[in-house]
């Protein structure tokens, strides 16, 4: 089995048994909180249409979405840490459900935005860093394994949506579509309950205390900080620095090219079926690279320096955004929807599993609740960015040339910091050990002259 960093908790997480059930339900929760936005560019052309609204402004409904889920992380977490997992997620169902129903009536585009962006998406960040949390607390030795099959929710999901939208978008319109939308994200409501608390009594193992992983120190820990409202020390960890830092550029990017994926090909005179086919292509090459990620992190040559597995990916992702505008028609495009699928699988399998890696399982909540708010900036403003771009240039391209730097420069700067974050582990490491050793050799010298 291969190595891992250290729990951070105080009892054995059972690695399997009824996690798997709450692998189940944090792989409907997941996948709903990822998949209902980018679902939702289904309508897109015909809302924009209806209400006589630019690209950028019909791209602010998938962008407060998302912004509101990332937001609403701190909320969540300090919820999470009071209640637990099982009623937030069962709470964020019905936000979203109450959400989609209220949008259905509206007669602005502004009523989209409140009901759809800000009540919607802080329902979404009720069901997704609840989901993220619980599995951490269930696994360990698996956790790569477990967080790569509960991501694949997303693609799963949204595989069905996009056909599913299109469908109900033709037979009932965008209102109608709202409505029964909002009955179908319920299933978010049996997906936290089947999230109940781990069994803390299983006594820890005999194990010999483990360094704590990726520059955290005894001294950063604050146990009654984390364990009731924001720990703030993360940001004395270097390694939660260097995600942080790097994922703020990497979001500018991250969600517009898909976002726009089905207008860009209905512009190119594709129709509406054919355009929804390359979001369900795209997520079903997503669906199963996500699993097999995990798989591979899981091994014992990736997962102790998972790190540049990562930065991998997030750089792959900024080279296909470079070369999609250079593989002109619909067969371009279905060939880029497999390799964005590859990649953009890829950093959604790992992008929390990496952070767990760097803080610890302890302090994971409200590590992706800081997170998730200082990200919530580039997440709400990346699609609108992007959207004006092509309002301005009358053309896709050069939205995803911005999208590709944007990817390809934190990619890089992943690889490089890591590089020199895994070195002064090892040199940390090596001085623990020495430390240790002296403290040993002192203790019997203080022995055998007593003995004396």
């Amino acid at each position: 089995m291969p190595p891992a960093a250290a729990t951070n908790l105080d009892y054995t997480p059972p690695d399997g048994g009824w996690g798997w059930a709450v692998v189940f339900g944090a792989f409907i929760s997941i996948g709903f909180s990822y998949a209902f936005p980018k679902s939702l560019t289904i309508y897109f052309k015909e809302i924009q249409e209806y209400f006589s609204v630019s690209y950028s402004e019909i791209a602010w409904v998938s962008s407060i979405m998302l912004a509101a889920m990332y937001a609403g992380g701190p909320v969540s977490s300090i919820l999470v840490n009071r209640y637990g997992s099982r009623p937030v997620v069962m709470v964020g169902g019905l936000m979203v459900s109450t959400a989609m129903v209220t949008a259905s009536f509206g007669t602005s585009i502004l009523h989209l935005y409140l009901c759809v962006g800000v009540i919607g998406g802080f329902g979404l960040a009720f069901n997704l860093q609840p989901a993220l949390t619980i599995i951490g607390t269930y696994f360990h030795v698996k956790r790569p394994m477990a967080n790569g099959l509960a991501m694949t929710g997303s693609p799963v999901i949204l595989s069905t949506l996009a056909p599913l939208n299109q469908f109900l978008f033709d037979s009932f319109g965008w209102r109608g579509s709202f409505l029964i939308l909002g009955g179908c994200v319920l299933n978010c409501c049996v997906a936290g309950a089947l999230m109940r608390p781990v069994n803390k009594k299983v006594k820890p193992k005999p194990d010999a205390e483990l360094p704590q992983p990726n520059g955290q120190s005894e001294s950063s820990r604050s146990p009654g900080c984390a364990g009731k409202f924001i720990d703030v020390s993360l940001f004395r960890h270097r390694g939660f620095l260097i995600y942080l830092i790097g994922n703020v550029v990497m979001f500018f990017g991250f969600f517009a090219p898909v976002v726009f994926l089905a207008p860009y090909a209905k512009d190119q005179g594709i129709d509406e079926y054919s355009a929804a086919f390359l979001l369900s292509l795209f997520a079903l090459v997503d669906m199963f690279i996500r699993p097999g990620t995990g798989l591979l992190a899981n091994t014992k040559w990736i997962r102790p320096r998972i790190q540049y597995l990562f930065s991998f990916a997030v750089t792959y992702n900024g080279l296909c955004h470079l070369l999609c505008p250079l593989i002109p028609g619909y067969v371009g495009l279905v060939v880029y929807a497999v390799f964005f699928g590859l990649a953009f699988g890829m950093v959604s399998s790992l992008l929390f599993e990496v952070l767990m890696d760097l803080v610890g399982a302890q302090r994971f909540s409200s590590a992706v609740g800081l997170v998730t708010i200082i990200e919530c900036g580039p997440v709400l403003l990346g699609p609108p960015i992007s959207g004006a771009l092509v309002d301005v240039f009358g053309d896709y391209k050069y939205m995803y040339y911005a999208c590709g730097v944007m990817m390809l420069v934190p990619g890089i700067f992943f690889f490089i910091m890591h590089y020199f974050n895994y070195k002064r582990l090892d040199e940390e490491e090596r001085e623990r050990q020495s430390l240790a050793m002296e403290m040993r050799t002192a203790k019997l010298s203080v022995m055998e002259d007593g003995e004396e």
